[in-house]
């Protein structure tokens, strides 16, 4: 009798679980690794355990250019996934993709779901709008540079561990105190071009690249060689031949740096602080991103970094459906407030930012309302964001010409200059590719 029950519930389950095998597939790339991989992880398993008619299957894919690569390949042989996470630098190329994406608005819209781009923070959704008001892709780990720092690194230097320096000088300062109590790195930066040049503009309200950066149109050219940028890259250049500031590689190489506590500070993602507060052994602080005060109406804002998701063409409707359901999920106030909370990036929604206002969060987390302080001043033609073709090569151009500076190979005047013209020169190819 035992053995016929058994045999029943083992027949019972099976066709229990027939439904489940039925389930639609959506495939999402995504460059998170570590700590923010198992948050992505965590997003899908929530999704999926929400409903039972979709399966949100998250694959590493490598950094943030590999990704994006293999992206563009798969659409090219036919087996694209159905969403991608892109970082901004390649907003424009997608934007230019014409058949190879679909913008997001209309996949929520055709799948009958409300779609309505103004409950987005403004300078989030702004960065992925096309210039006729139709948003391309979903706002996902949205950043912003912000200044991250050691307090107990400030200590031991005699420094202040509750007021970080706000400007350019103050970091020097800072950063030559640090050396002295035996800091052997007592500041570096990731991702070069974005903190130091991107950002370093519309921060001060300068122009990165002409045609407000790009967003006036694909006749746009590089502007970052000016006096104040030369200024700036020459301090650094000086900091490094002093050891004030140790240069820890490309793209955000630098950040394990600070998180091991091996450098004292760290100009970076908002994205990190949710890395060193799950990893740090040390006490931690987040500052707004250092000026020059003589500069007028600096600070302005910063600009926006991570990436969005966009859905690919050629799937079947169904399967946009599933996608439509997911980005819904991913926007629900909780879910984003959650997001942001954990990671540091920004809260893409207004809900999400009040929702974890409400709770107390910034009280309890000092810092944390940095990033999101920074991005919601007022933009200008100058401080919008930059989104440039072939910005992938440009950022590598740039990296290779600083990397002269930091070795004291260069001057910061001749690297910017040879930057610009390079970078151009990108510029151009990309223009007489998407004439039409």
């Amino acid at each position: 009798m035992k053995l016929k029950l058994s045999a029943l519930a083992l027949s019972a389950a099976f066709f229990a679980a027939g439904p489940a095998q039925a389930q639609t597939e959506i495939q999402w790339w995504h460059s998170m690794g570590g700590a923010l991989g198992e948050w992505v992880n965590d997003l899908a398993k929530d999704f999926n355990a929400s409903q039972k008619d979709y399966k949100v299957v998250p694959t590493f894919k490598g950094s943030y250019a590999e990704s994006m690569t293999a992206g563009i390949a798969a659409y090219r042989a036919g087996n694209a996934p159905h969403l991608i996470q892109i970082f901004e630098v390649g907003t424009a190329t997608m934007m230019n993709a014409k058949g190879a994406i679909v913008p997001v608005a209309d996949v929520m819209n055709k799948a009958g779901l409300k779609f309505d781009p103004s409950v987005y923070v403004p300078a989030v959704a702004g960065y992925y709008t096309a210039p006729n008001g139709q948003m391309l892709s979903y706002p996902f780990n949205s950043s912003t540079p912000v200044f991250h720092y050691n307090k107990d690194a400030f200590k031991a230097a005699g420094l202040d561990p509750e007021n970080p320096p706000k400007t350019w000088p103050e970091v020097a300062l800072a950063a030559a105190k640090l050396k002295a109590s035996g800091h052997k790195c007592p500041f570096t930066t990731s991702w070069i071009s974005w903190t130091q040049l991107e950002t370093f503009s519309a921060w001060h309200n300068v122009l990165y690249a002409s045609k407000n950066n790009g967003f006036g149109g694909l006749d746009t050219r590089l502007a970052f060689n000016s006096p104040l940028h030369v200024r700036h890259i020459e301090n650094l250049g000086n900091m490094a031949k002093s050891g004030l500031f140790v240069y820890k590689g490309r793209e955000n190489k630098a950040d394990s740096t600070f998180v091991s506590g091996e450098c004292a500070m760290i100009t970076g993602s908002s994205g990190l602080s949710g890395n060193v507060k799950r990893n740090s052994k040390f006490g931690y602080g987040i500052g707004t991103l250092p000026y020059y005060p003589d500069v007028p109406g600096a600070p302005q804002n910063t600009v926006i970094g991570g990436g969005s998701l966009w859905v690919m063409a050629g799937k079947k409707p169904e399967e946009y459906k599933g996608v439509a359901l997911f980005l819904a999920h991913l926007s629900k106030p909780e879910v984003a407030a959650a997001s942001h909370q954990r990671t540091g990036y920004l809260p893409v929604t207004k809900a999400s930012f009040e929702l974890t206002e409400k709770s107390g969060f910034y009280k309890q987390n000092p810092g944390f309302d940095v990033s999101v302080n920074q991005m919601v001043r007022k933009t200008t033609d100058k401080s919008r964001g930059v989104r440039l073709g072939n910005f992938v090569q440009i950022r590598t151009i740039i990296d290779e010409e600083l990397e002269g500076v930091w070795q004291g190979n260069k001057s910061a005047k001749e690297a910017l200059d040879n930057a610009v013209k390079r970078g151009n020169e990108q510029l151009e190819r990309f223009q007489k590719a998407n004439k039409g």
